[in-house]
């Protein structure tokens, strides 16, 4: 007994040490806006500057996909699934009125567009290629060729057709199949016109929060499945990147992964269960898969939660560049309740967006270094802020600039940079209560307007300094 209780405490110590090290050597990183010079950033000529939007979101007619299945479901307590009881329905009428939204990109001054194809519009069976589909695609890029502006194409953004969820979608290995054979039609019929692409945008996301918060579909919560789904999409990115590159074409293009980064901080820094909390969501939400890109190996294990393990040899080198997706960061608490354990929330005095997440630059800086430990250029494939009173979103991209230009100063090989989003649309879960757009959308009219909250995106575009207003 006293042996035990002798290797308790040592361990206590032990855990106890490592807790202040932590706390002294990663701080939460705080700058001093006060004596931060953000009027006078500047970027290189070199960065490509882009918008970016995603097809269930903007482009109406979605119709036949896991979303629009899901949209029209209630949960067990018989409420709607999406926020208002919205339905993407015409969302933005892009589909239709992409020549319009060309011109606005046109007048951002934009060279590059980041858009998703509907796989349920392409192949809305097993099998059967939709030609008319894959035109209005190809017109799409030649559209954008003729204003001087590059497409970047993303194969799978959230949605699938419903053949496909019906037949457990990446809940199963042997559905990676189906998807590559997606992805190589579809490279092979675009790939004249397209040179980069993106394979998954947000593995992390998709997995989590259609199998863990239960908020996307299918709706479940189950944190074993969630790794599953979570490295099942892992080796589907690698298959398509090899398939893709032994294509005629392949070899020329540009191939990676959207990876979006969310950093959990702890609650109380001098509590260990608050540290352990943290350290496990963000082994799920963010590590698991980026240790599987550097290594080849996925591991995800959390004590009586989860454990998947599996070995990706092609996933290592597996970038051509790494797409980030950052937005924001939260803090974790334990709690003494055995049906909420542990709890999100953000600190008191920090500026909220719409979403429920705070303004957070330095931690853009700090994913930003993260995702450079792979080696490979970055391109920022999202960053944006919700913001229906336009009231924050200057303040947004000037800080939120004023951090990637820091990185680029500190060594990270940052080409590139998308925000989120060209346009109001339709939020997923959230409905058409968040605004994310540069330019306000009113749906019942369809009319565009450029906020004013947009002009410091506008002046880094143009080179020149991010002058508040």
């Amino acid at each position: 007994m006293t042996v035990v209780l002798g290797l308790v405490g040592v361990a206590f110590l032990v855990a106890g040490g490592w807790m202040v090290w932590w706390n002294l050597s990663c701080p939460e990183l705080r700058w001093d806006w006060d004596r931060c010079d953000v009027d006078e950033t500047r970027f290189p000529k070199e960065i490509l500057w882009g918008v970016a939007t995603a097809a269930h979101q903007v482009e109406g007619g979605c119709d036949n996909n896991n979303w629009s299945h899901w949209e029209k479901q209630t949960n067990a307590r018989g409420q709607p699934r999406i926020k208002n009881d919205d339905k993407a329905g015409m969302a933005c009428d892009h589909w239709n009125r992409y020549s319009q939204d060309i011109r606005l990109m046109k007048e951002l001054g934009v060279k590059a567009y980041r858009f998703s194809v509907e796989w349920s519009k392409l192949e809305p069976r097993r099998g059967e290629f939709d030609d008319a589909a894959f035109a209005h695609y190809l017109d799409l890029c030649d559209a954008l060729f003729e204003a001087g502006i590059s497409p970047v194409v993303t194969l799978h953004h959230f949605t699938h057709p419903l053949w496909f969820h019906e037949s457990g979608a990446f809940e199963k290995r042997e559905n990676i199949e189906p998807f590559a054979r997606f992805c190589e039609e579809v490279f092979g019929r675009l790939r004249s016109r397209v040179k980069m692409w993106c394979t998954i945008n947000e593995p992390a996301v998709f997995a989590t929060q259609g199998y863990f918060t239960g908020l996307f579909p299918p709706g479940r919560k189950d944190l074993q499945q969630t790794g599953e789904v979570l490295v099942n999409l892992l080796e589907a990115h690698a298959v398509v990147y090899r398939r893709l590159k032994a294509l005629p074409g392949g070899a020329e293009a540009r191939i990676g992964l959207a990876k979006s980064i969310f950093q959990f901080e702890p609650w109380r820094r001098a509590s260990l269960l608050d540290w352990m909390v943290t350290g496990a969501v963000n082994r799920l939400f963010n590590d698991c898969l980026l240790d599987g890109l550097r290594t080849g190996k996925f591991r995800l294990h959390i004590p009586g939660l989860v454990r998947v393990k599996r070995s990706l040899p092609d996933a290592r080198g597996s970038l051509d560049f790494v797409g980030l997706n950052y937005y924001s960061h939260l803090h974790a608490r334990v709690r003494l309740d055995p049906k909420e354990p542990f709890e999100l929330r953000y600190r008191q005095g920090d500026t909220m967006t719409d979403m429920p997440y705070v303004i957070y630059p330095e931690g853009f800086y700090r994913a930003l270094h993260q995702v450079a430990t792979l080696g490979v250029p970055i391109y920022v494939t999202e960053n944006g802020i919700a913001d229906a009173k336009d009231d924050r979103r200057a303040l947004f991209i000037r800080r939120y600039l004023y951090a990637m230009h820091r990185a680029i100063l500190a060594g990270c090989d940052i080409q590139g940079y998308f925000y989120w989003s060209l346009m109001d649309n339709f939020e997923w879960s959230e409905g058409y209560s968040m605004r994310f757009g540069l330019y306000e959308v009113d749906f019942k009219t369809q009319e565009r307007r450029l906020r004013e909250g947009a002009k410091p995106f506008l002046q880094a575009i143009r080179g020149g300094s991010l002058q508040s207003t």
